[in-house]
Formats: C-alpha cells, structure tokens, sequence
C-alpha cells in the first residue's frame, strides 16, 4: 500500500519542487494538491469543510493553480506520482484542460492522477459560467470531452454544456488510455452518498473519499463493488485513495488498518506552512510511517 502527502497550499512558501523532492527521497508515493481559480470577496454557499460552522480557513483564497504546482513537484522528481484532490472542473474548458492534463502526464512520464470535484461555492462557479444547480452533469459532460481528446486522433461532441466539431487534440497522455479520474466523497452523516458512487461506476476510475474510521471506508467500498455488479461491471477495478483531513492517519496503527482493506493509498494532509516546517514534519511521518 502506498503512502502519499497533501499539501493545501502549495505555494512559494511551501515550494511543490523542494516539498515533493524531499517526499520522494524518504519513500513517500505521491504529492496532492487542490484547487480554488478565485473565491469572491462575498458568497452565500457554506464551507462544506466546516460542518459545526465557524470562518472559513484562509488557504480557501490562497491556493496557486494545481497543474503548475503538478508540473514543478513532477520536474523535481522522477518517480513520484502527482495529483489534483480536487480540481473544479466546471471552472475551466476541457479542451484546453485535456491539453494541460496530456502534456503533464506525457512530461511526467505517466505519473499524473486526476482527482476531480465540482466546486462547493456558487458565486465562484458563476463567475467561470458553471450551472451550479446542475454541475454534476456538466463534470460528466466535460470528461467524455476529455477522454475524447486523450483517446481519440479526431474528437468532436454535441452536447448540451459542450458542442464541438471535429478537433484533434496532442499530445496525448502517456497512461493509456488516459490518467486514472478519481472522484471524492466526504463521510459527514451516517452514510456515503451513493450519487458518488454511481458517478465513479459510470466514468470514473478512483474513489478519493474522507471518512472518520476504516469501517466506514470498507463500507464505501463494498457499495461501489455492489453498484458495479448492478451495472454489468463487475471486473471494474477502482482505485481507493484515502484522504487524511487535518491531524488524520499519522499513526503506524492507522495506516496498518488499512493493509488488508484493498485500499491503494493513504494520503496524509501535511500541516506545517513552509517548507523547512514541511520538511520536519516530512521527516517525523516517514519515522511513523514508513
């Protein structure tokens, strides 16, 4: 089972290139980092992160954009693996995100993960001409565009967010046929939202999910592999890549849970903001952990 880092904001401070080097020498798989363009100034949507309420956190306004943080954590190193968790995808066009995504894989030697998300502010989502209410079919909508540039040598699409004539669109992706698409889901009442599961059944590759406990993982797991046989594919393989919040999974005996679960990864949310901080921190979890 692999053991990857989150870093939440991926800035000068916190170098993706020093941070992601440093990972990957102590044996660290992978290096994740999220996704904001813009927050505006006022907004009516709730932080869904702050369930009991409160501020909303500072780093909400400050992240750099994912695929440049990708791109530099994947120059600096030569096997670790790098991903979004998550990138708003109605907030950008995906001919010209299935461009970045192709040529960041393709440079990267195949080490490219794509975590996707929808976006929980409305006012942000308006302001890159996302239908918020409906934004879900808008994601699938701008993934089959994708895969249709990632897979095909010509690619055109007529849909109802997106319509294009015949396009070719290179480089293409060095995973074949493109880099593996997880989708999240955070564990915050007493069960998982099967809405997300029957996405990931249908066009996904990967579960990104945040929960409080390994049961409640192992049931997450279970309805996927349920929905999967409803659906005619029961040889669907679904990567599972755990998600640490703040203070999660830090512990020899949290990560050894995991082991006999089927789980692909655990990923750890790195606490510290700069990257001597990070560093240290670094090196503390590969002592606990590795």
């Amino acid at each position: 089972m692999k053991i990857g880092v989150f870093s939440i904001l991926p800035d000068v401070g916190a170098d993706p290139a020093i941070v992601a080097k440093h990972a990957e020498d102590l044996g660290f798989s992978s290096y994740w980092v999220p996704d904001h363009i813009v927050l505006p100034v006022k907004y009516s949507t709730p932080y869904p992160g702050n369930p009991g309420g409160g501020a909303d956190p500072d780093y909400l306004w400050k992240m750099p954009d994912p695929m440049i943080a990708c791109m530099r954590a994947a120059t600096a190193t030569t096997t670790l693996e790098v991903g979004t968790a998550v990138l708003l995808v109605p907030e950008r066009n995906p001919l010209h995100l299935a461009k970045e995504i192709a040529s960041l894989d393709s440079f990267s030697g195949g080490r490219f993960h794509f975590g996707i998300g929808a976006g929980w502010n409305k006012e942000e989502c308006d302001l890159f001409g996302g239908d918020f209410d409906h934004r879900w079919t808008q994601v699938r909508e701008a993934i089959e565009v994708m895969k249709a540039c990632w897979i095909d040598e010509e690619s055109e699409y007529h849909g109802k967010y997106y319509d294009y004539p015949p396009v070719r669109c290179f480089p293409k992706p060095e995973q074949r046929p493109h880099p593996p698409i997880y989708l999240p889901s955070i564990m915050f009442g007493d069960d998982w939202a099967k809405r997300v599961f029957n996405r990931i059944v249908r066009y996904g590759d990967g579960w990104l999910p945040i929960a409080e406990n390994v049961a409640q993982i192992v049931d997450g797991m279970n309805q996927i592999k349920e929905i999967a046989a409803a659906a005619g594919k029961e040889d669907k393989h679904v990567r599972v890549n755990v998600l640490g919040a703040e203070g999660q999974w830090r512990k020899r005996k949290d990560i050894d849970a995991f082991r006999e679960t089927g789980v692909e990864q655990v990923t750890v949310w790195l606490n510290a903001p700069d990257a001597g901080g990070i560093r240290s921190e670094l090196d503390q979890l590969a002592r606990d952990l590795l």
